[in-house]
């Protein structure tokens, strides 16, 4: 899709619930939005977030933050107390949303590593896996995550249903030195190079702002939810 609109939306840091509710109200508008959308977000406090497909009890054995949340995406357990994290969702008639799960998966950190390299930060995709916990998402890594040094860098878990391809993805540790403020242009700049997307600034509108306040009240936020499994 060279010279395509891509939609970015950078926001203040939110609560859990409403961190994963956004996701999903802007997978849900996929369909009426009809173009990629780049979300960079932040946390209030430290939290934790799980796979869709996880175990609660199992995963709150393993780390002492809370809250803890279930993602809306699959993928192991991702402490939020000092990373990155980002949301990228695509339309279903974009061509990523047909791609198969690993090829999308390899993609977002391919383009993670092109943005670290404008940014003066060099890493690499992780030619195979090596698992240490499973479980954990940063407990070793993934075929196809993003190195640095060796040492897992970035990961991400990924949804796709019919309104859209949702990707959920952490940076941890960001690398030192590097703020924040410069790695979020170099994202916006490799896509530029290598996607062509042409950004446009994106706004919440007031339907996307109930669907989010609901999904978070009403799902994120319940035991019912989060511990299901």
């Amino acid at each position: 899709m060279s010279g395509a609109a891509w939609l970015v939306l950078d926001c203040a840091a939110g609560e859990a619930a409403f961190n994963m509710a956004l996701d999903e109200a802007l997978l849900e508008a996929m369909p009426r939005l009809e173009h990629p959308l780049l979300r960079f977000y932040a946390w209030t406090q430290p939290a934790a977030s799980f796979g869709y497909f996880q175990n609660h009890a199992v995963i709150a054995s393993l780390t002492a933050l809370r809250p803890l949340v279930r993602r809306p995406t699959a993928g192991g357990l991702v402490p939020h107390d000092a990373d990155w994290t980002y949301s990228v969702m695509f339309p279903p008639n974009h061509p990523w949303y047909s791609l198969p799960a690993i090829e999308s998966y390899r993609r977002v950190h391919e383009w993670l590593r092109q943005a670290f390299a404008i940014a003066n930060v060099t890493t690499e995709i992780a030619p195979s896996a090596r698992k240490v916990s499973p479980g954990q998402c940063f407990a070793g890594h993934e075929q196809f995550d993003l190195l640095r040094s060796g040492q897992k860098i970035a990961g991400a878990a990924q949804r796709r249903r019919r309104d859209g391809l949702l990707i959920q993805g952490s940076v941890q540790p960001p690398p030192p030195g590097l703020p924040r403020r410069t790695w979020q242009p170099a994202m916006l700049e490799a896509a530029r190079q290598w996607q062509g997307a042409d950004w446009v600034e994106f706004g919440l509108d007031d339907e996307l702002r109930r669907r989010a306040d609901e999904l978070a009240v009403r799902k994120y936020s319940q035991p019912g939810y989060n511990q299901r499994r």
